[in-house]
């Protein structure tokens, strides 16, 4: 694949990659329609790996046309935009990850759907506050937009992998009583993957926890657990 050096030419391998199916499916299942989580977004009908293919080509974009991309209407517009950010922060020296993490603090009302939170929040976001104050994700833990609430949690995720489990199950405490079904799912998973590494960590919060956790929550948590454990959980009476 030719290298993509402007936002056009992404543009434009986006629209070459582009499915009809796959366009009329993805708003359905990026719940598009009004009063969903994602009205309004529109789609090319582009899947991942071909997205993360233009991505790499586009690894060289200016930071101009980085945000134009952000700004789109365009769902894998934003996609792009962001496997090359991500990218780029990981492979950054310090000023580069704080220009990256910048960018994506000026466009943080872009960052839209669970797949552009999931894909991005734990790199740029948990890596850049490696080392450095974490109360920012205290405070979009704590707002009343759900992308920014999803932010938070999923940033725990690159410190889980290192088998720092602090904030994340702080955060996961202030998260425990959202409403919204994809807080629920985020939650949980984090919690699963503590488990994944200690599961004693994880049941401490559990056994604490459990009775007032949404049921969705509740089940991402423990879809790894034995089946006598699971169940025990579920019916509120673990050992």
């Amino acid at each position: 694949m030719n290298q993509a050096r402007t936002a056009a030419e992404v543009r434009g391998l986006l629209r070459g990659s582009a499915s009809p199916e796959k366009a009329a499916f993805l708003p359905r299942f990026f719940k598009t329609g009004a009063g969903e989580y994602g009205e309004g977004d529109r789609f090319y009908g582009v899947v991942v790996p071909a997205c993360r293919r233009i991505a790499g080509a586009a690894r060289d974009l200016g930071e101009s046309d980085l945000e134009e991309l952000l700004s789109s209407p365009m769902h894998e517009e934003r996609t792009v935009a962001l496997l090359v950010m991500a990218g780029r922060f990981e492979r950054g020296d310090e000023n580069e990850r704080s220009r990256v993490y910048r960018l994506y603090r000026r466009k943080l009302a872009r960052v839209n759907n669970w797949d552009l939170v999931d894909g991005s929040a734990p790199t740029i976001v948990g890596g850049y506050f490696e080392g450095r104050d974490r109360s920012q994700l205290y405070y979009w833990a704590r707002s009343k937009k759900l992308w920014e609430r999803r932010i938070a949690m999923l940033a725990t995720y690159r410190y889980i992998k290192k088998g720092d489990f602090k904030d994340a199950l702080a955060i996961a405490r202030i998260l425990r009583d959202d409403e919204e079904d994809l807080i629920h799912k985020a939650v949980g998973w984090m919690l699963r993957e503590i488990g994944n590494r200690d599961r004693e960590a994880e049941e401490r919060f559990l056994r604490s926890h459990h009775r007032r956790m949404p049921r969705t929550m509740l089940r991402y948590a423990i879809e790894k657990f034995p089946e006598r454990l699971r169940k025990a959980y579920l019916n509120g009476r673990p050992k």
